[in-house]
């Protein structure tokens, strides 16, 4: 559906630049956005790749389990249904870490392995656990130490102070993150 509205609207776009006489500035747009394009995914791509390698060093060196030891009653308290020693606690583990980070790209792959894991854990099928919700509404609230990708934008765009948003971004994902939580609390009560 989102493809079909995007389409349209480029080819309004071009359609009116066509009638107005203006289809130079469309001509001239596209080569701009896309060298743009090419100049940010070269940015983020090195971001990525440093702290995607960060994350790995962390995991290899035994950081990573240091902090599950120490996030554990956590995890065991936001989701009761998933036991320690499954595969499905790990992968929650190492994606919140990542997303506490600001590493979206690291956490991604936990979150999809830490959903099929659970799914396996579901007894029913049709029906997402409240385990698995509890985990998809943290994940999207996650409070994030360091927002890389703001960092990076704000760096790409000449930012004075990239960093700026570190505070206010701290901020505002603790409160979304605690009314996640509050929320995913609530149902599950009212579930049981």
């Amino acid at each position: 559906m989102l493809n079909w509205l995007w389409g349209f609207m480029i080819i309004i776009g071009i359609v009116y630049a066509l009638i107005t006489g203006n289809i130079e500035s469309v001509t001239q747009g596209a080569f701009a956005s896309a060298k743009e394009a090419v100049t940010l995914c070269i940015t983020m791509f090195g971001i990525m790749s440093f702290w995607c390698g960060l994350m790995e060093i962390a995991e290899k060196s035994g950081l990573i389990d240091k902090c599950r030891y120490m996030i554990e009653p956590l995890i065991k308290w936001l989701f009761p249904g998933v036991p320690s020693s499954s595969k499905a606690f790990g992968y929650i583990v190492t994606n919140m870490i990542s997303n506490f980070l600001g590493l979206g790209w690291a956490a991604t792959p936990a979150g999809i392995k830490a959903m099929k894991e659970m799914a396996v854990l579901n007894e029913n099928k049709n029906i997402a656990s409240c385990d698995m919700c509890t985990f998809l509404v943290i994940n999207i609230s996650s409070i994030q130490l360091i927002p890389v990708n703001i960092i990076a934008y704000r760096s790409q765009y000449k930012s004075p102070d990239p960093t700026a948003i570190l505070f206010p971004s701290i901020i505002a994902t603790t409160i979304s993150t605690l009314a996640a939580v509050i929320f995913c609390r609530v149902m599950t009560r009212r579930e049981r």
